[in-house]
């Protein structure tokens, strides 16, 4: 009986969901401005890397390219309900990872001169095609949206669904234009492991705060000093350059990769304020101890590196020490390394008054 019944739910709301599709019209997303990228020249759109890199860099720092994180559009419209429809390039599973942040989409409103959470689009249980009602039942009023991108897998086709009456505009309002945006480069952590959904990632979120377009360089287990990747950093006109690799290089790299990758920057951003952040304290580091030596040995090898560039008269040009920068209570990974909700809003804090200094100087 319990069964039948489980049966008979699902079934049930598989009906509403077809039925509520079926009452919005669907418009390709191609026509709304899209942020996040840091070069117009990919092979599709929803992606990271120029095409040119293809035959360059590495094959595993091509296919995280692939990855949507930190790509986001932004619309208006005054629809009662928002539904997608998208198809994915590899409906990746993780196993630290919720599905959401993995392969899904975050829906955010403007709400005065605040972004506010509206609901997330989860993916169908097994599926490269997938639909999602976002939110119903809303007012018929006119309204700014900004939805981010999976931060795990790619999308080939994304599509926005509102009341067939309804309008659906670019948006009207300019936000994200004030500054020149801000590239990161880094790991899997950047790239968004393990946020449970896209807008919780901590460039997101210091996006939302700060008003500015970020760009997500974040390559999972790849973030390895790649010159390649320091001369696409190198062309782009930025506000600011943070630079969070510590966790994907050992000292050897950091020793002979480092300096070189930073002068490939700065000899086409010879003024922009660039900022290198220490490898966190790790709370399963406080148990590991080859984990501990490790981050205090690679640490100690990036000051060094890091003294050696103002030896040379770099000039801004600053350190970020990583202490405290996700707690001291140990509650704010998945695994010990990878952070959580907590952990990305944490981490945002501790980065938020740091940013802004330098960008209001």
């Amino acid at each position: 009986m319990i069964t039948f019944r489980l049966f008979t739910l699902i079934a049930c709301l598989s009906i509403f969901s077809v039925v509520s599709n079926a009452q919005l019209k669907y418009y390709d997303a191609a026509a709304f401005p899209l942020f996040g990228k840091i070069s117009e020249e990919t092979e599709t759109r929803y992606e990271r890397l120029p095409a040119h890199l293809q035959s360059k860099t590495r094959p595993p720092v091509w296919r995280l390219g692939k990855d949507t994180a930190g790509l986001f559009i932004r619309f208006s419209s005054n629809s009662s309900s928002i539904g997608l429809k998208w198809t994915l390039v590899g409906n990746n599973i993780l196993n630290h990872m919720t599905n959401v942040g993995v392969k899904g989409f975050d829906l955010y409103c403007l709400q005065g001169d605040k972004w506010e959470f509206v609901n997330s689009a989860r993916t169908l249980i097994d599926g490269f095609e997938n639909h999602a009602i976002i939110v119903a039942n809303m007012s018929a009023e006119g309204r700014e949206f900004m939805l981010y991108f999976p931060l795990y897998d790619g999308v080939t086709s994304l599509e926005i669904g509102v009341d067939s009456t309804a309008f659906l505009h670019l948006p009207k309002r300019e936000v994200f234009t004030q500054r020149k945006p801000i590239i990161t480069y880094g790991t899997s952590i950047l790239q968004g492991a393990c946020a449970s959904r896209p807008g919780m990632a901590h460039t997101s979120i210091l996006s939302r705060w700060l008003d500015t377009e970020f760009i997500n360089l974040g390559f999972s287990g790849n973030g390895q000093l790649d010159y390649e990747i320091a001369e696409i950093i190198a062309e782009r006109e930025v506000s600011l350059i943070i630079l969070d690799f510590m966790p994907n290089v050992n000292v050897t790299q950091i020793e002979e990769k480092m300096e070189k990758f930073y002068d490939i920057i700065r000899q086409k951003q010879p003024d922009v304020t660039i900022l290198f952040i220490e490898n966190p304290i790790f709370p399963q580091g406080r148990f590991d101890l080859r984990m501990r030596n490790e981050v205090e040995t690679k640490n100690a090898a990036l000051h060094k590196a890091f003294a050696k560039l103002l030896c040379k008269g770099e000039q801004n040009t600053f350190l970020i020490p990583s202490a405290g920068m996700i707690g001291i209570d140990g509650e704010a990974t998945v695994d010990g390394v990878h952070f959580t909700d907590l952990g990305f809003m944490r981490y945002a804090e501790y980065l938020y008054p740091i940013v802004k200094q330098h960008l209001d100087e």
